[in-house]
């Protein structure tokens, strides 16, 4: 059996590639097109596997719209590489996708921009409610989680 497909948080130690970009791109593709087939056949968006998982969901919809995730130094643990992170957030099922890089990167510069694209991209995907939030020091976070069903009735 072959190994487990791991979704890129933006935590990872950059030690180089574990895959391939051509192979880990294969990889990506396959494992966002699960994603789409698990919601066509179950009907629900996002179907009960994002919402069990949405972290998971999430840094794999990202990645496969294009968006590199962000990395740590191996020897330093420090920030090394400019993209999305994401992580639970402060509540169940939240999930904040933060846009970090190297000091000196400029990502502070492109935050909110690249933070706006990637809430069209959750947006566009389908089930998710992403909203913009500015933190201390004026830095820009999604809040991602599962789109509420309007209520019935009047």
């Amino acid at each position: 059996m072959g190994e487990v497909f791991e979704a890129a948080y933006g935590d990872e130690v950059a030690e180089g590639p574990r895959t391939a970009p051509d192979q880990r791109a294969t990889e990506v593709r396959a494992a966002y097109a699960g994603l789409r087939q698990i919601r066509q056949v179950t009907g629900a968006v996002p179907a009960a596997w994002e919402r069990n998982q949405p972290a998971r969901a999430v840094a794999i919809t990202l990645e496969a719209a294009g968006f590199a995730p962000s990395a740590l130094d191996a020897t330093t643990g420090a920030r090394s590489a400019t993209g999305y992170r994401v992580a639970p957030g402060e509540r169940p099922g939240v999930v904040r996708v933060d846009w970090l890089g190297a000091p000196g990167s400029g990502a502070a510069t492109e935050t909110e921009e690249r933070l706006r694209e990637c809430a069209g991209v959750l947006e566009e995907a389908g089930g998710w409610e992403v909203l913009a939030y500015r933190a201390g020091r004026g830095r820009w976070f999604l809040e991602v989680e599962v789109r509420m069903a309007p209520r019935g009735g009047r």
